[in-house]
């Protein structure tokens, strides 16, 4: 690592050694010099204020102002009142003249953070600053120019918001002309131990009290967390835990009660066996679910074919198809049925009642019967109990949203209902 780099970090406080992180620094010091547009892309939480603070410290214009606009946090209406200011009665409330940032920021650096939440009128006007340097107050027909170096940021997927229409594409392009992308913690797992470590001496010092460690489970279990609010949630959680636990070495079941389980990674390594087992388990699962996707196929196909029976009539059928219906419908264990009977199967909305020809060498057809065939197959039994469970555990899954759930089944929203009424369960 430069001199230089490692000088940035800790004139800024900046913690890690991930590549990309140092990547991103070392393109904030190359661009410094320049006046060109810089674009920081990063999730929220990931420091992208680093960056445009470095670039202007670096820069030729270091003493001259550096303004910060979230442009997130102003609202729409008033929005280019605060970047290009305002003559007097230009709206109402406007009792006086006011200057915009851009004006206040004449030969200075203007960061603006969230820049993806700008109204697409004032992307108009700023894409006319960036172009030509040039704006005008609102409520005033004077051009005004401007020497303003921007840095924008974002967490936005600006590629999505251009396709939507939400961001103009010309204007995307002039802000990017140099993209720098800040890593997401759960990345730098590396540098997770270190961060903490230096936000719990910064808050032992700030409220006077004994420095927090981690034993090895926790450091472990904190290095595995996806950490969704990256280094600004663990610097909350260091402060957290600073001013509200008692004993100074965190374990792993403390910091459990602090960061929840449901988004925690799994911290059990795997061994071979336990690998088999999980997978052999998952592909259980998968085998189930095709199972049952046949079953329900098959009997749409039973009562497709007895809807075609007897609205077609026994008496036309060819024997060819009378030997297939036989093997379709007939059970191969019931050795009892006679022929020309009518039997009973199961299928997804209970006991239908379908027509099953069995040929007599005669083929002459008598009088039906009905009778009721019995299941008696542990297979059978097998599946529905796995079937069963499937849809338990989806629903658990998603707290009883039947949609989530039928979703995750591969199967309809009215199906899902008909089999928690078939087996009693309570959402």
């Amino acid at each position: 690592m430069s001199n230089e780099l490692q000088n940035i970090k800790n004139r800024f406080g900046i913690i890690g050694n991930f590549p990309a992180l140092n990547r991103a620094l070392e393109k904030a010091i190359q661009v410094a010099p320049t006046d060109i547009s810089v674009l920081v892309i990063g999730e929220s939480g990931v420091g992208k204020e680093f960056i445009p603070k470095i670039i202007h410290s670096e820069s030729r214009r270091k003493h001259q102002p550096y303004i910060v606009v979230n442009c997130g946090a102003i609202p729409e209406g008033t929005i280019d009142s605060e970047l290009f200011g305002h003559e007097k009665g230009a709206f109402t409330g406007a009792t006086a003249t006011r200057k915009g940032y851009f004006e206040v920021a004449d030969g200075g650096t203007i960061f603006l953070d969230e820049v993806g939440e700008l109204p697409l009128q004032t992307q108009v006007r700023l894409l006319r600053v960036l172009e030509s340097g040039e704006f005008m107050k609102v409520g005033s027909s004077q051009v005004q120019k401007t020497n303003v170096r921007i840095v924008a940021a974002t967490n936005v997927n600006m590629m999505k918001a251009i396709h939507d229409g939400r961001f103009r594409e010309d204007l995307f392009y002039r802000l990017n002309t140099v993209q720098i992308d800040m890593p997401p913690l759960r990345d730098r797992k590396g540098d997770i131990h270190l961060l903490f470590r230096k936000f719990a001496i910064d808050f032992a010092e700030k409220y006077r009290m004994p420095e927090l460690e981690l034993d090895p489970s926790a450091v472990h279990y904190i290095e595995n967390y996806t950490f969704p609010g990256n280094v600004r949630q663990l610097r909350n959680l260091v402060e957290q835990m600073t001013v509200v636990e008692r004993n100074r070495n965190v374990t792993v079941e403390k910091l459990a009660e602090y960061i929840p389980m449901e988004t925690h990674l799994p911290m059990v390594v795997n061994t071979p066996n336990t690998l088999k087992q999980n997978d052999f388990a998952s592909e259980r699962e998968i085998m189930y679910k095709i199972l049952f996707d046949m079953r329900s196929d098959i009997n749409d196909l039973k009562s497709l074919t007895s809807e075609l029976i007897k609205n077609r009539g026994a008496g036309d059928l060819s024997n060819h198809e009378k030997s297939l219906i036989n093997r379709i419908y007939t059970p191969e264990s019931q050795q009892a049925v006679t022929p020309n009977s009518l039997l009973y199967f199961e299928n997804n909305n209970g006991p239908v009642q379908t027509p099953t020809i069995i040929s007599n060498p005669d083929d002459s057809y008598e009088d039906v019967e009905d009778i009721e065939v019995e299941e008696h197959q542990p297979e059978s039994l097998s599946l529905q109990n796995n079937e069963k469970d499937l849809i338990i555990k989806a629903l658990e899954k998603h707290k009883g949203r039947r949609n989530k759930a039928a979703d995750e089944l591969g199967i309809s929203q009215r199906t899902l209902y008909r089999k928690i009424k078939q087996y009693n369960l309570e959402e």
